[in-house]
């Protein structure tokens, strides 16, 4: 079996989850079946049973566009391309509407099955229009026409099988199947390594809370610091916080770290994406992982915390619900997001709940440290690759075997 895997990011070029569940699917398949991912960028791999083959978007189709709407067009562009060349290709597997559509081309010009991962919905994420302009809409219907043609669909968590009901009411239900993000178990492990503390100036002797994630909308970074407000004025806080979706958004946080900063002068806020053995240092030496997410299909973020043992508070929203365990492994904080924006009805609110949460864990290291080991033991008993590579390849057989069937 060889299956073509679709996906925008790919190592090194990775600044989201949905490029760190390619990377690890990808090479946990590939130890059983033979894997070609087509990602965006100069991506050239050639190890074993894994293929990788980066490409760039069409310079007479973007270049000279400088609109928002331009990341839509490039990714359209970057679907025609992808689906010229597929050779000995047996199924197609996307991750997120930027590769949707070649997988919806794939399988009608190869006439192969195809699988769709979706790993957040458009309908769900409004604020996307302040990213993509205009190409919001060209992104929306990217994704509908594929998930309403894809053969299966995989949903990261039950909550996202119910969105994609919600969002896709004519969507047959039996074609959905909840297969969960994972966790490298050997790789995020604890470690009292502090040197990448000390390089990014958080103080190793201070207990902190931590944040791991984009600047956008929809990981609720601006919620985190807006807590603050409501924290002891001494609490450190760390902000590993890059990629911004628009310049917009990155001086709107500017704006209010520097004013939380005249109350609370301890905040440390790291401006990329930091490597990974960086993020385990981070996660491992951490009194509580904050996850302010208005939308999280699933929270991979979570899991990375959980593995280095981590107490994490989170939204109590989509997928989270299914990572984080209410009391055992942290607190899920309420939240009600207003049905249009998918921002807190009362952002406020949602700050005070977020430190009072927060601010529970601060004052018990006791309870973090139970909640840490509640955290790991969880993250191992549910959430390996292994397990959920062979989920996926179970998964591809019965829809090959479909395909063949029909054939005959």
């Amino acid at each position: 079996m060889r299956v073509g895997l679709f996906t925008r990011e790919y190592p090194p070029q990775v600044y989201g989850g949905a490029g760190v569940h390619v990377d690890y699917l990808s090479r946990e398949l590939a130890r059983e079946i033979e894997v070609e991912v087509r990602c965006w960028g100069p991506q050239d791999v050639h190890n074993g049973n894994l293929r990788v083959i980066g490409q760039q978007p069409w310079d007479e189709i973007t270049n000279g566009t400088e609109s928002k709407f331009k990341g839509a067009l490039e990714a359209f562009s970057l679907n025609l391309t992808q689906v010229k060349e597929l050779e000995n290709i047996d199924i197609v597997h996307t991750h997120t509407w930027y590769v949707s559509m070649a997988g919806f081309l794939a399988k009608k010009l190869y006439r192969i099955p195809f699988v769709l991962t979706t790993h957040s919905l458009e309908p769900l994420r409004a604020w996307k229009a302040e990213q993509l302009g205009s190409g919001y809409a060209m992104s929306s219907w990217m994704e509908r026409t594929a998930i309403l043609d894809a053969d299966a669909i995989i949903a990261v968590s039950e909550g996202t099988k119910a969105d994609i009901l919600r969002a896709y009411p004519d969507m047959d239900e039996d074609r959905i199947h909840v297969i969960y993000n994972g966790i490298d178990l050997k790789e995020y492990q604890k470690t009292s390594e502090t040197k990448a503390l000390v390089h990014y100036g958080v103080d190793p002797k201070v207990p902190y809370v931590l944040f791991v994630g984009r600047i956008t909308r929809q990981k609720g970074v601006t919620h985190l610091v807006d807590a603050i407000n409501y924290l002891p004025a001494d609490t450190q806080v760390v902000l590993c916080a890059g990629a911004p979706d628009t310049p917009e958004i990155a001086d709107e946080l500017r704006t209010k770290v520097e004013r939380a900063r005249q109350k609370n002068p301890r905040i440390v806020w790291i401006e990329k994406m930091v490597t990974r053995p960086e993020a385990i240092q981070l996660y491992s030496n951490c009194r509580v992982f904050c996850c302010p997410s208005v939308y999280e299909p699933f929270g991979i973020i979570n899991l990375e915390a959980m593995a280095c043992r981590a107490p994490v508070v989170a939204s109590s929203t989509g997928g989270i619900k299914e990572v984080v365990v209410e009391g055992e492994t942290g607190y899920l904080v309420p939240f009600e997001g207003d049905p249009g924006s998918g921002f807190p009805v009362d952002p406020d609110a949602f700050a005070q709940d977020l430190a009072v949460r927060i601010n529970m864990l601060l004052q018990d290291p006791e309870k973090c440290e139970r909640f840490g080991k509640a955290g790991r033991k969880r993250v191992e008993d549910i959430f390996s690759w292994e397990a959920i590579a062979q989920q996926t390849i179970s998964l591809y057989r019965k829809l090959l075997e479909k395909h063949a069937a029909s054939k005959r």
